[in-house]
């Protein structure tokens, strides 16, 4: 499997400095970054890692949910994934995600909706993002749409 690449230029301070993050191997774009639009409510136009990360597990989340839909027999006609993800106070100092909230609904034939939450929760499991965020409470809430 290849390795993918992001980059991002930094200057200044924490409080006062910016940085531009660039998607490198995909070369689809580079967005701006700041700490003080990271720990403000509105994120006026400026990304962060923690939205970055939520793009990444609802992408990844969304591919592994297909496959385990498909090994349990449904046919999938559409998926819709959020993840949210948190940043907060790390209690030994600092900050940390402190959750991942994944919400799914999905038009699936062929299934019944215990087998959607089924599958939606290996997904949660089994998912590489999921994975490598361990130390990050992930929650999960799914739904069969009619």
């Amino acid at each position: 499997m290849p390795t993918r690449t992001a980059r991002t230029a930094w200057t200044g301070t924490l409080e006062e400095g910016a940085g531009q993050v660039e998607l490198t191997s995909s070369q689809l774009g580079t967005y701006d970054v700041s700490f003080p639009q990271r720990a403000a409510d509105d994120a006026n136009g400026i990304t962060s890692p923690e939205e970055l990360l939520g793009a990444a597990h609802s992408a990844c989340y969304s591919m592994q949910l297909s496959a385990e839909l498909a090994e349990s027999g449904g046919t999938i006609e559409a998926l819709d994934v959020a993840a949210d993800v948190t940043l907060g106070a790390d209690p030994a100092g600092g900050f940390r995600l402190t959750s991942i909230h994944l919400t799914v609904s999905g038009e699936v034939t062929g299934i019944d909706s215990a087998t959607f939450l089924a599958a939606a929760n290996a997904a949660k499991a089994n998912c590489p993002v999921s994975k490598a965020l361990t130390g990050v409470e992930i929650t999960l809430d799914a739904v069969l749409e009619d």
